[in-house]
């Protein structure tokens, strides 16, 4: 959904990706603080419970994702490794952004009342772990659906929500609850992630499905 605007953006960057280049900086290397940033900022807001500075950080950190591409555009292209490196760690911040998100429903899963009595369990916070314990799954799978389609010489980009579609939902859910909106609305957000991941899945294995029947070709053995 919000692919389209990837192009603006990086014209907007550019300057800082130019900083950045002048200083030494490599892409490699913006990869890895810009991961680092998201998985400590991640944790510790599903910690602390600071839901709302938390969504704005990891919002800028995720905003300035793309960086590492344009600074290796500027600095001679992008590598394999490169490349390698950037999906590699992007899969360990969408686990650290879901997972800071659980750590804080865990901790407001037990209901208790104004004189410190225990209520009973929280159902919107265990709605909201269960759905994103799911959407850790399909965006794993998005993801392998793309990587193995390549593998195979076939391209799988398509679908309803792609990675900074579901960085959106997620920390607009927290950035609401944050605000002082009840943990139901966090709880929603997760829900329609994982419905939106069911739906990207399939919409994958469909598209390689169709063209892998236009354009068969025999599968290498050593890619099982």
């Amino acid at each position: 959904m919000f692919e389209h605007l990837r192009r603006p953006w990086k014209r907007i960057i550019a300057p800082i990706a130019r900083g950045l280049v002048r200083i030494g900086v490599t892409a490699n290397g913006v990869t890895i603080i810009g991961a680092a940033g998201t998985v400590i900022v991640a944790i510790a807001t599903g910690l602390t419970g600071w839901l709302l500075p938390g969504a704005i950080v990891l919002a800028i950190l995720v905003a300035f994702d793309s960086l590492d591409g344009s600074v290796a555009s500027m600095t001679g292209g992008g590598t394999q490794f490169g490349a390698f490196l950037d999906s590699t760690l992007d899969r360990i911040a969408d686990w650290a952004v879901l997972t800071g998100v659980i750590v804080y429903l865990r901790r407001h899963e037990v209901l208790w009342m104004a004189d410190g009595s225990h209520q009973g369990p929280d159902i919107w916070a265990q709605i909201g772990m269960a759905a994103a314990l799911f959407a850790i799954m399909t965006s794993f799978v998005t993801s392998y659906a793309r990587a193995r389609a390549e593998a195979e010489g076939f391209e799988a980009k398509n679908g309803i929500a792609t990675r900074s579609d579901r960085l959106v939902i997620i920390l607009v859910g927290m950035a609401l609850t944050g605000a002082g909106l009840p943990l139901a609305v966090l709880s929603c957000f997760l829900v329609a992630l994982a419905l939106l991941g069911i739906v990207t899945v399939w919409q994958r294995i469909s598209h390689v499905s169709q063209d892998m029947n236009r354009n068969p070709r025999p599968a290498d053995p050593s890619h099982e």
